[in-house]
């Protein structure tokens, strides 16, 4: 069964609780004092099946001016609005206000009810006939079907149903296969059952015992229950309004203006970078002039920030414009919002969400384009914009966070490259990068003639500060003419060619400790033996260490790799034996100099294992 949102909307006391009353007999009036008042206080909800395909879900919203941010939370989400008028007074103030908020929400199906039209004369119907069509003339509610009711006598509904079922007809179904996000619009506890909150699943589908997260809050609950418009199911689909209930978080945890998502994908933003309207009507729009901001459910104060230059947005204009939140949302592009004058308290104008993490400091001529880019592109276009951004590319987490996309949807772009570890780069980046490694190693070759390569690690910090360690990697990997040799990077036509003079001092430096065995003289006497000067003998030493020929068991001791495989061995014989270094110093006929240094190397290798003042072989 599809299920199709429709929003009522239209001035207090024209008939939008009676009239869905009349067509589903629900009373979507609950509080109290809204029965005692006679007008809507708060959102109302009711359903009605048209047909054995269709379902619709039916959000009554308040017309009084003091509760537009109550019906702001209801169309959050909808499908198609019903507007309403009463034939006996036409156009008023609400009706002008509900009309802009959901021309500016996006909406873009609708029907138009005259109300009690049981109530006037045939002639005087026509007239408001004639004055609802010059208002909506050139708007999403032009040429739509305008019906004459009475929730009293009956007269019209059926004609009201069937306009209603056709326009449900030419609907898109809500994507259910795009992340789950349910604007929270009622939180209350119930007896047996805890927590409940309840919206209309915007996008996605929930499942019994899903793990979910309230946005911005970070808390994080399992979800116990479903029903879907009093109905238990075991899966909730993007459309349909639904009821939570959540286990492992307090009622009070929850509240109208919060997002229910699945965990960890999605990231609260306080500034948000938006395509902005102004209404005709409004007064120009100031730099750091003070707004309501309605977004899905929520409500928050925030203050704005020209983008396109600090002259104010002049009414009936469109503008660049950043608001800086006082309360985080949870906010993707492509949300639409509404924004609302603090005195008087007026809806003003509203817009598209476009970026939820600008670039800092960037001017307000770049942030322009920028917006612009990203309000006309492709989805693709977005993220190769994104990560040109980033310095080293970006994880599609992030992506994902930044977007709102499915993780399926990145990094298919052309000039784009899924990287292992979830990662995405720009192609052209990339191929820069690696122009910029090979200059630098081919520096580093000619300065260290006598070192195989650069260590990664020097490499990675000079030349990716800040990446992921694997970053580097996925890069060489890329390149045939570098070599990655464990912790050493090189080019392929890199190798040490050692001069007569540079052979024979290794010759010497290897002899020197090879015929010392455990007794090793200090490195510096070693170096001043080999017949070159220091720097050029100290680089054939590491050569030395890299090839395994030489093995430094500390900072200041330096062995042949035969003095320590003779030891190993010796040890093998003694598996299991109990020993002390006065012993070991005994086995070895080393001074407690080289004794100490040696066992604290053996028990790094696991080859011994200290235990007290003794060790143990291993």
């Amino acid at each position: 069964m599809r299920h199709i949102l429709v929003g009522t909307a239209g001035h207090i006391d024209h008939g939008k609780t009676s009239l869905v009353k009349a067509l589903t007999g629900i009373d979507t009036d609950r509080l109290e004092e809204e029965k005692r008042r006679g007008i809507s206080i708060d959102l109302g909800f009711a359903h009605l099946d048209l047909n054995p395909n269709i379902r619709l879900g039916f959000v009554d919203v308040p017309g009084h001016e003091r509760f537009v941010k109550n019906m702001l939370a209801g169309v959050a989400g909808i499908d198609l609005v019903l507007m309403v008028i009463a034939a006996d007074e036409s156009i008023k103030p609400q009706t002008r206000e509900h009309f802009d908020i959901c021309r500016l929400l996006g909406i873009s199906h609708g029907i138009i009810a005259l109300t009690k039209s049981d109530l006037v004369e045939p002639d005087l119907v026509d007239l408001v006939r004639l004055e609802v069509e010059e208002f909506v003339a050139g708007s999403f509610l032009h040429g739509a079907p305008l019906i004459p009711v009475s929730a009293t006598t009956g007269a019209g509904l059926d004609d009201l149903r069937a306009a209603l079922d056709c326009a449900a007809a030419g609907i898109a179904v809500k994507d259910a296969s795009k992340h789950a996000r349910l604007p929270i619009d009622r939180s209350f506890s119930m007896r047996g059952y805890g927590a409940v909150v309840t919206g209309t699943l915007v996008s996605g589908s929930f499942a019994l015992q899903e793990e979910v997260e309230l946005y911005p809050a970070g808390k994080r609950a399992r979800i116990r229950g479903l029903q879907v418009h009093g109905s238990p199911v075991e899966r909730a689909q993007a459309g349909e309004r639904t009821a939570v209930n959540l286990a492992g978080i307090d009622a009070a945890d929850a509240r109208r203006g919060m997002t229910l998502a699945r965990p960890g994908i999605f990231r609260a933003t306080r500034s948000v970078d938006c395509a902005f309207e102004l209404l005709p009507a409004a007064h120009p729009l100031k730099h750091r002039a003070p707004v309501h901001f309605h977004a899905g459910t929520a409500e928050v104060e925030a203050e704005t920030r020209l983008l396109s230059g600090l002259e104010p947005v002049q009414a009936g204009t469109r503008a660049y414009v950043r608001f800086l939140l006082r309360d985080p949302l949870l906010l993707l592009p492509g949300d639409r919002f509404i924004v609302r004058m603090f005195s008087p308290v007026l809806t003003i104008g509203g817009g598209l969400v476009l970026d939820i993490a600008a670039p800092p400091k960037m001017r307000r001529t770049e942030l322009a384009q920028r917006l612009s880019k990203l309000q006309n592109g492709a989805s693709a276009d977005r993220v190769a914009l994104l990560v040109g951004e980033s310095r080293n590319g970006m994880s599609i987490t992030d992506l994902v966070a930044r977007t709102g996309l499915l993780a399926s949807e990145i990094g298919g772009s052309a000039g784009l490259v899924r990287l292992p570890e979830g990662w995405v780069a720009e192609k052209r980046w990339m191929d820069q990068k690696i122009v910029e490694i090979r200059a630098l190693l081919r520096e580093f070759h000619a300065q260290n003639a006598l070192r195989e390569g650069i260590p990664k690690e020097e490499l990675r910090s000079r030349e990716l500060p800040g990446a992921p360690a694997f970053l580097l990697d996925a890069l060489l990997a890329s390149a045939k003419d570098i070599v990655a040799e464990g912790d050493i990077v090189r080019l392929a036509s890199h190798h040490v060619a050692l001069k007569q003079e540079e052979q024979e001092a290794v010759g010497k430096i290897e002899n020197l400790f090879r015929d010392a065995a455990l007794a090793v003289p200090s490195t510096p006497e070693v170096l001043a033996k080999s017949g070159i000067e220091t720097a050029r003998a100290r680089s054939l030493l590491q050569l030395l260490l890299r090839n395994r020929k030489l093995v430094r068991v500390s900072e200041n001791l330096v062995y042949h790799a035969s003095a320590i495989n003779s030891l190993h061995r010796m040890l093998a014989a003694r598996k299991g034996v109990r020993f002390s270094v006065a012993e070991f110093k005994d086995w070895t006929g080393v001074s407690r100099k080289y004794a100490i240094p040696l066992l604290e190397f053996l028990d790094r290798e696991h080859i011994t294992r200290r235990e007290g003042d003794a060790r143990i072989v291993l």
